[in-house]
């Protein structure tokens, strides 16, 4: 299973719309775009699962740069996402309300 992150969506772009165009460069398993916690409105990123990691590639290399409701995405395969050994992360701390 390869992960490929999307980037620079455009706000009106569904997970359906990316299910069919990822659809025919090979089989996908997911399509989740992320939204913000606070407005739950789109980022304008997102994850595509695909079963095949030849498929997946090849989707990368003629997806990069396609135009998406007048947007040119990035692709590329996803990092795998980090541990947290449980301590604070203070790269972070602006985001936080104090009180």
């Amino acid at each position: 299973m390869i992960n490929i992150f999307v980037r620079n969506l455009d706000p009106t772009t569904t997970e359906g719309q990316l299910q069919d165009l990822f659809a025919a460069c090979g089989s996908v398993e997911t399509v989740t775009i992320v939204t913000d916690r606070d407005t739950n409105g789109p980022r304008g990123i997102a994850f595509v699962e695909m079963t095949d990691a030849t498929e997946a590639k090849a989707a990368i290399e003629s997806l990069n740069g396609y135009h998406l409701n007048d947007r040119a995405m990035s692709l590329n395969e996803a990092r795998p996402k980090q541990e947290h050994d449980g301590a604070r992360d203070l790269s972070r701390e602006h985001r936080r309300h104090k009180i």
